[in-house]
């Protein structure tokens, strides 16, 4: 494919003759990325645009946890390698709440299933290298400006690239048979569709998570979730020598207002428990915010525009389901597509918003019981309180209890 632009006599900025592809994917995170490596193992040509830089994606900091669906995609994409050498296995997760501690066993309760630990930013740098090297055209600073025709068998995707240092830059077009939206709830892809057949479902909660990233072993080998009467705190990690923590603070924290001293005491006090456990310090590196909303757009498809992650939905982050809903959107796709090219039915691309809306709300579902479950509310009631502990009593109590959480948080089946 001849990537060099031509000058129309009409427009200096615009091409004469478009790029052509099968499959233009807007967006190089993991779900855009993925899916190119999906449609390239099926024989499918395809475009991916990427308003940033090759260094932005390799260092955006987004989700840590894979579920064993996504790590067996991974895997049987070729891409696995270097996260079966440096990830980290998790086979449960602990449950913290009135000083009690509670190990939730994932393979014992889902028939050998567990979690992943290996951050998105080395997903993307694992996919973008497969990518450079034997897939199609990877474009880094082509910014998607619109998706038009999608109610055409031509959608086209006009794009603007070499606008650096306020440079106007060349907007060129990229002609498709599909466009894969896979450029988050800001991107073009989702403005694209008529308000006209939407239909939007969302939640907004009363608080956030400030984050931290601390130069400093973790404090336990799984993740840690803590109910506290304070707030909820989580207990991650990114390394074997970088920890990944999180506080629940009120929605409109300025992060940089809580002081490291404060950080660290603040975790002491949601993590205690009755034995001699201890949370380690460290230096941190990194201070942040992260909203809390639920989010569907239905249906996930206009026309012959597809939308993949968080273009059609947005989950807390409590249930760590982001990064694994949208592969589920993407393998969904790259399977309907591959089956269109070699059976000539639509019917699989027909179904594609259907069969992905089914796992997105089960784990939409999941997320909100997860953050309902451990969160304090600003305007919590005693009897709301007690209700969350009899909760936590349950599943800790309960095999079947204990089941459903397990087999959620390793992950849903895809398709």
């Amino acid at each position: 494919m001849k990537l060099t632009a031509h000058r129309d006599g009409n427009d200096a900025n615009r091409r004469e003759r478009p790029m052509r592809t099968t499959v233009g994917i807007i967006g190089a995170g993991p779900a855009g990325l993925l899916l190119a490596r999906l449609l390239h193992n099926a024989g499918i040509d395809s475009v991916v645009l990427e308003s940033r830089d090759r260094a932005y994606v390799e260092r955006r900091q987004r989700a840590g946890i894979l579920e064993q669906g996504t790590v067996d995609v991974l895997r049987a994409a070729g891409a696995g390698e270097r996260m079966d050498r440096e990830g980290l296995p998790h086979d449960g997760i602990e449950l913290r709440f009135a000083k009690r501690r509670h190990r939730v066993d994932f393979p014992a309760l889902t028939g050998g299933r567990s979690v992943m630990v290996y951050a998105q930013t080395e997903v993307c740098k694992d996919l973008i290298a497969l990518q450079l090297k034997d897939g199609g055209p990877l474009l880094f600073e082509a910014e998607a400006l619109a998706v038009e025709g999608a109610e055409t068998d031509h959608p086209r995707v006009r794009f603007r690239r070499g606008g650096a240092e306020g440079a106007e830059g060349t907007e060129e077009v990229l002609e498709c048979d599909y466009v894969v939206g896979c450029d988050g709830f800001w991107g073009v892809a989702r403005a694209a569709v008529p308000a006209g057949p939407v239909r939007i479902f969302e939640r907004t909660y009363p608080f956030g998570w400030l984050g931290i990233l601390a130069d400093v072993a973790p404090s336990h080998d799984e993740l840690v979730y803590a109910r506290h009467d304070r707030g909820f705190a989580l207990l991650s990690m990114r390394s074997p020598s970088v920890s990944r923590l999180y506080l629940q603070v009120p929605a409109d924290t300025d992060a940089e207002s809580w002081s490291d001293e404060e950080i660290w005491a603040e975790l002491e006090r949601r993590f205690e428990t009755d034995d001699d456990w201890v949370l380690h310090r460290g230096p941190i590196t990194q201070k942040s915010v992260t909203p809390m909303r639920s989010y569907v757009h239905e249906p996930m498809r206009h026309g012959r525009l597809f939308l993949a992650g968080d273009a059609a939905h947005i989950v807390p982050p409590t249930g760590a389901k982001g990064l694994n809903l949208a592969v589920g959107d993407v393998v969904t796709f790259a399977r309907a597509l591959a089956h269109r090219t070699e059976t000539g039915s639509d019917d699989l691309l027909d179904a594609y918003s259907e069969t992905c809306l089914r796992r997105v709300w089960q784990a939409e579902r999941f997320s909100y019981d997860m953050t309902t479950l451990l969160h304090r509310a600003p305007d919590a009631t005693p009897f709301e309180n007690r209700l969350q502990l009899a909760r936590l009593d349950r599943i800790a109590s309960s095999r079947a209890a204990e089941t459903d959480l397990a087999e959620a948080y390793t992950g849903f089946p895809i398709g």
